[in-house]
């Protein structure tokens, strides 16, 4: 499962920008708006390959998960209904940002970007910013194919927008740390590992009792599961719930991967 490859990045294009008139007084938010622009327009050429192929991927899982099970029974029709989107929007972050970020390091470009006085967290919000636009066409298709596919009832909630984000910016750090401590080549191989993890072993298409007693522990304590339960009970709110202990354990995990991933990006020069 690959990325498309970003375009070369040239310093001199931030010019268009502004970026190259930033200082350590250029409020904050000025400073995300101009990382913005700038990732967006040396994306620009392989932004509609990247919607598409994300989109086929949140319908593929759908299907291709109603495929294998045939005609489950309600609480089966839940997990696949919001396992699917799920992982969708997880994948963009611990599958696409390491693959990414280490293309980005090849063409030098995220050195570049270190060298602007900008709180490394702002590179962090940008590129989730980025992510999570470019992720929503397929989020929406798949929620509404899932829907249709396992007659599920649709109920959104308020907080799975909020919900929604702290998921992405949880695996879009984990992703960011990953791409940046490791080797370009390592980092890929690895978002590779992951991807099979997810889909595989990790209770977001399932319930988690069908895994062994040691992986029901591990999944205790990992971000996984509290992802797909954000993504379901803000789905499906008549039928699924979200636990207290999940939101404080996913919020845990967002707060140390922000952290790791800024320690991370100013790790190195």
């Amino acid at each position: 499962m690959s990325t498309p490859t970003s375009t070369t990045a040239d310093p001199d294009q931030a010019g268009g920008t502004g970026l190259r008139a930033v200082s350590r007084t250029t409020p904050l938010w000025r400073q995300l708006g101009l990382l913005v622009q700038w990732q967006f327009r040396r994306s620009l050429p392989m932004l509609p390959l990247f919607i598409i192929v994300q989109t086929l991927l949140s319908v593929s899982m759908v299907l291709g998960y109603g495929l294998i099970v045939g005609h489950p029974g309600r609480e089966a029709s839940l997990y696949l209904a919001g396992g699917g989107p799920a992982v969708a929007l997880i994948s963009v972050g611990l599958i696409m940002t390491p693959q990414w970020v280490s293309q980005s390091r090849t063409e030098g470009s995220l050195d570049w970007m270190r060298t602007l006085p900008v709180p490394r967290v702002a590179f962090l919000l940008a590129d989730l910013a980025i992510w999570t636009a470019l992720a929503l066409p397929g989020l929406v298709v798949g929620v509404l194919v899932a829907n249709t596919r396992f007659d599920v009832d649709l109920a959104p909630q308020w907080w799975l927008v909020p919900g929604a984000v702290l998921v992405a910016l949880t695996a879009a750090c984990i992703g960011y740390a990953i791409a940046t401590l490791l080797a370009p080549a390592l980092a890929q191989i690895l978002s590779q590992v992951l991807a099979f993890g997810i889909l595989l072993f990790s209770p977001m298409s399932f319930p988690s009792d069908r895994l062994p007693d040691w992986a029901q522990e591990l999944h205790r304590w990992l971000p996984f599961e509290p992802m797909a339960q954000v993504v379901r009970a803000g789905l499906f709110s008549h039928d699924a719930t979200m636990p207290i202990r999940s939101w404080i354990l996913l919020g845990g995990w967002c707060l140390v991967a922000v952290a790791g991933a800024s320690w991370a990006l100013g790790r190195r020069p």
